[in-house]
Order: C-alpha cells, then structure tokens, then sequence
C-alpha cells in the first residue's frame, strides 16, 4: 500500500525570514541564549561586547523576526520520575485530511507527549514520550495510545541509553 499522505494545513503559518541577513552578533546572541537563557541582558551585551540597549534591541527584533520563539527551562526528566524515553511510530488506517487532523488532536492530549511528528515512510507520525517506568508506559499505551483515533499500527521503540540530546541549533 504506497498512498500518498494527505494531511490537513497547519494552523501555525511559517514566519518569514528576517529581512535582513544574521550578522556576526546576532549569532553570538542566538548562541549565548541558547546555552543560557536566564542570562540577564546586562550579561548577555558584555558576552557579545555590545551596550545593553543596543543588545536589547536586537533580541527584540530576533523575536519579531521568529529567530527566538521561546525562553523555556530546560527539565531534569529523571529527577522528575520521568526518566523512560518512549518513542513511538504510528500507522494510520487512512490518509485524509480528517483522520490526519484527528489523530494530531488526540496526540497533543496524550500523558508525558513531547513530541510528534508527521513522517515519511514506514509510519505516518513518530511521537517522543516520557514516563516513569515499564509500568506506567503499559498504562498510557493501554489508556491513552491505544484509543488514539484512525490508528491501524503503533510500535514502540524504548530507548536504553540517552547518547545525545540537545535544543542547540548551529547558528
């Protein structure tokens, strides 16, 4: 079966790129914030050798610009009984648009979902999941994944040893 996936327009509109190109500062101020994003503004100017003011500005107009989407706290999952790393491949019994759009809304509702993806080949979607344990990932598939509408197929891949995760893109 090679159907072609067909699947609903995202709500969210791709921002366009910033008007002008990212110089030199600009990426060492995306880099300093992603490496640590409580940095105050004063610390944040004196890393980059830039005023204050004038670093504010510019991580104002990298927002506006899309470049920044988030200042978020980075979690310990195991210190907060979250240390299994579930990731899931999902088969759709249909490719429509309607099947599409209900199983995403399903998915954003299930316990411990990082993450979820619309894919190419094998499976139609891939979802990252946290949970506790062996047990408390038999209850949320049972519970929760199993009851996700259009699913034909769903396998589980749980991961043994976390080798490299990261939330810094190369700028």
């Amino acid at each position: 079966m090679n159907a072609t996936k067909v699947r609903a327009r995202s709500t969210t509109a791709a921002l366009p790129p910033p008007t002008t190109p990212l110089d030199r500062t600009d990426k060492a101020i995306l880099r300093q914030l992603q490496r640590d994003a409580s940095l105050s503004n004063v610390a944040l100017a004196a890393k980059v050798h830039l005023s204050p003011p004038a670093c504010l500005r510019r991580v104002e107009r990298l927002k506006a610009a899309g470049l920044i989407t988030g200042i978020v706290a980075l979690l310990n999952p195991p210190a907060l009984d979250a240390g299994m790393l579930v990731m899931i491949g999902v088969v759709l019994d249909r490719s429509t648009p309607d099947s599409f759009a209900d199983f995403e809304k399903a998915a954003a509702k299930v316990s411990g979902c990082m993450e979820c993806h619309v894919i190419t080949g094998e499976f139609d979607y891939f979802m990252l999941l946290r949970t506790r344990d062996n047990d408390s990932f038999n209850r949320l598939h049972a519970e929760q994944l199993l009851q996700l509408p259009g699913v034909r197929q769903i396998r589980s891949f749980i991961a043994l040893k976390q080798v490299l995760s990261t939330t810094q893109l190369v700028v």
